[in-house]
């Protein structure tokens, strides 16, 4: 599996995920974000919501798979791609293999639980029967300060 280029689509998308990720953040949420884009056109948006839903699956792209498949009626996305902010983690990669998604691009990679390159590499092409196109690294720098910001601030708050 190897990481490619982006070029400036995938930097716009990439952005609106971010968009996504600080509404996490102001939520007092983990700063994750995931947008599903089709021809040119947001269908489905999310960030991680597992704290307000008190849900372990409510993470950023299962949110924006599930807004996608129902704004489009159908669970196959196969001409859509999904920007994350971070690396997929299990069970987020083997939803966007389910979802048949056409491509992945992420930003920072998560060397503690990603799925895609840093852990395990879930997506590997020719492990199932749909592999999505992996971009790796848009916005590397952006996504990856957001998540370490919001943990800094986060080790400053007082213990409950």
């Amino acid at each position: 599996m190897q990481a490619t280029d982006c070029d400036r689509t995938d930097e716009h998308w990439m952005r609106l995920a971010l968009d996504e990720a600080r509404k996490a953040a102001a939520r007092g949420e983990v700063p994750i974000g995931a947008v599903v884009v089709r021809n040119g056109e947001v269908v489905g948006a999310g960030h991680n919501l597992r704290e307000t839903w008190r849900d372990p699956t409510a993470h950023a792209e299962l949110i924006a798979l599930q807004a996608a498949s129902r704004r489009l009626g159908a669970w196959r996305l196969t001409d859509c791609d999904i920007y994350v902010t971070l690396e997929p983690c299990p069970m987020c990669s083997g939803a966007i293999m389910l979802s048949r998604v056409r491509r992945l691009i992420f930003g920072a990679t998560d060397v503690k639980g990603g799925a895609v390159i840093s852990k395990i590499p879930l997506l590997e092409p020719g492990r199932w029967n749909h592999t999505p196109e992996i971009h790796a690294g848009v916005l590397t720098d952006e996504c990856a300060y957001l998540l370490k910001d919001f943990f800094q601030n986060m080790r400053k708050q007082p213990k409950r």
